[in-house]
């Protein structure tokens, strides 16, 4: 594994706080991590090989970034090189105060709408679990290790609307309904520790790519109203900076929303657009209790005398 060596003249374990944005070659994460440094984090970035990421350094170092990029060749198909990334950060920087797991890897012939998933073979499974969930999962854990002794941090998932409507493929699908309910159920373990987890679903995203198609939209989606990465990076740093930050961990934000309500905009000042009504409604997370659908419940296994040791601890 190959790690961009640190910058002393930016090393501060006091005061500079620090955060790995993994998968962080091009695209959202490029976006995120070239933000996170620009607002004066110092920012660990993965990819396949320390020379992808030389775009990202690139791109900060031309915004004149207060903060640092600092390059990790990590496979995260392999749980032992996401665990040394974490390791390695924790020796450089003595903290880990954000992780941003993004990174994300389509299966071979994989074109995001071609294809039933009878039609699909089985291996799609390995890169869109394996590594779209798994990895997730892993990094989580080993941040968590980091975060709970210091009594802070925060966990963030990418996911997506594709928690709520069918979108790209089954396999698309169950992952990030799986990113958004891990962040649930990892805030209710975090509770008291003083760490957060937060699941965002991002719009159409103007990627390099999309963008090179030359279209005014995307499957029906406007592009002049569409995320740029680097607003999800910004979206991020003023998530990581909420005093309600702790009320809302274990959810789910749609990324347009909460830049709207806080005055995040586009680089070219454009307000995205958020998705909901286009997918027929909101986060899943926190779950719709039948109290506030006004459904009367009766719960049968405390009339029987039991205890299930659930009642009361969720919201």
């Amino acid at each position: 594994m190959t790690v961009q060596s640190p910058n002393p003249a930016t090393e501060n374990r006091a005061t500079q706080r620090v955060a790995l944005v993994t998968g962080g070659s091009r695209g959202v994460g490029k976006g995120i991590a070239t933000a996170l440094a620009v607002a004066g984090w110092t920012v660990y970035v993965t990819g396949r090989s320390t020379e992808r990421l030389q775009d990202t350094i690139n791109a900060a170092a031309a915004l004149d970034a207060s903060g640092e990029i600092r390059a990790v060749e990590c496979d995260h198909g392999r749980d032992e090189d996401i665990v040394v990334v974490v390791e390695t950060i924790v020796a450089d920087t003595g903290r880990l105060d954000l992780l941003v797991n993004n990174v994300w890897t389509n299966p071979k012939g994989f074109m995001g709408f071609n294809g039933k998933f009878w039609e699909r073979p089985a291996s799609d499974w390995d890169a869109l679990m394996g590594v779209g969930l798994r990895a997730h999962y892993v990094a989580s854990v080993e941040a968590a290790k980091v975060m709970v002794p210091q009594g802070s941090g925060l966990i963030v998932n990418i996911s997506s609307f594709g928690s709520r409507a069918p979108f790209h493929t089954v396999l698309y699908g169950m992952s990030k309904t799986a990113l958004d309910k891990m962040a649930s159920d990892m805030a209710h373990e975090l509770a008291g520790t003083g760490v957060s987890t937060l699941s965002l679903w991002l719009g159409l995203i103007r990627t390099e790519l999309i963008l090179s198609l030359g279209t005014a939209d995307f499957n029906g989606f406007p592009l002049d109203r569409a995320e740029d990465p680097t607003f999800v990076g910004r979206v991020i740093a003023a998530l990581a900076d909420d005093p309600e930050l702790a009320s809302m961990s274990g959810t789910t934000i749609i990324t347009a929303e909460y830049g709207r309500a806080h005055g995040i905009r586009n680089d070219d000042d454009a307000e995205p657009l958020s998705h909901r009504g286009a997918f027929g409604g909101g986060p899943l997370f926190p779950p719709v209790t039948d109290e506030q659908l006004g459904i009367e419940t009766v719960d049968e296994v405390a009339e029987a005398g039991g205890h299930n040791g659930f009642a009361g601890k969720r919201p």
